[in-house]
C-alpha cells in the first residue's frame, strides 16, 4: 500500500493537532508525570500504552525511553526537545530503528498555583501509510483526553501533598 491509497491528505504544514487547558496543580507535579514514562500509561488518552519500566525519567535531549503498547510491541521514544519543568518532545521508533516521523510534544507554563498544559502531535514527516491512517484519526479531541487524564492525576496528587 502506498500513500496514493489514502484519502486526501492535509498539506504538510497542516499535519499538526494541538490541545491545551489549565490544570489546577503545580507545574512541577504536572511535568513530573509527563517526564516519567512509567506514569504515561495512567494518563494516555489514546489507550495505547500498556506499560513502561520505572527508572527512565527523561532529563535531556538524546534520552531514549521505551514504552510497551497494548498490542505488546515496544517503542523507543527519542527525546528531541527538553527543558526541565517546561517542555518535552519525543519521536517514536521501533527499538533499534529510526523514528517513524511523528512528534509528540508537551509544554507546561505556570507555577505552584496552577499551569497551562499544551499537547501537540505533529506528523508532517510521516510516510508509512498505516501510520498515516492512524495519524489522520489523532486530533485535538484525543490530545485533550490525555490532558484531562493528566490533569485528574496531577490535581489528585497536589491535593494529597
Amino acid at each position: 500500500m502506498d500513500t496514493a491509497d489514502l484519502p486526501d491528505l492535509p498539506a504538510p504544514e497542516d499535519r499538526t493537532a494541538t490541545a491545551s487547558r489549565r490544570v489546577e496543580a503545580p507545574a512541577g507535579v504536572v511535568f513530573e508525570l509527563i517526564s516519567d514514562p512509567s506514569r504515561q500509561p495512567e494518563w494516555d488518552g489514546n489507550d495505547n500504552l500498556a506499560q513502561a519500566e520505572a527508572g527512565q525519567r527523561v532529563t535531556a535531549v538524546g534520552d531514549v525511553f521505551v514504552t510497551t503498547l497494548r498490542k505488546g510491541v515496544d517503542r523507543a521514544n527519542h527525546v528531541v526537545e527538553f527543558e526541565e519543568g517546561r517542555r518535552i518532545a519525543w519521536k517514536p521508533a521501533e527499538v533499534g530503528g529510526e523514528p517513524f516521523g511523528q512528534l509528540w510534544r508537551w509544554e507546561v507554563e505556570g507555577d505552584d498555583g496552577g499551569c497551562r498544559v499544551a499537547h501537540t502531535y505533529e506528523w508532517a514527516q510521516l510516510t508509512d501509510p498505516q501510520r498515516i491512517r492512524r495519524a489522520l484519526r489523532t486530533g485535538p479531541e484525543q490530545l485533550r483526553a490525555s490532558i484531562d487524564r493528566l490533569a485528574a492525576l496531577a490535581e489528585a496528587e497536589a491535593r494529597e501533598a
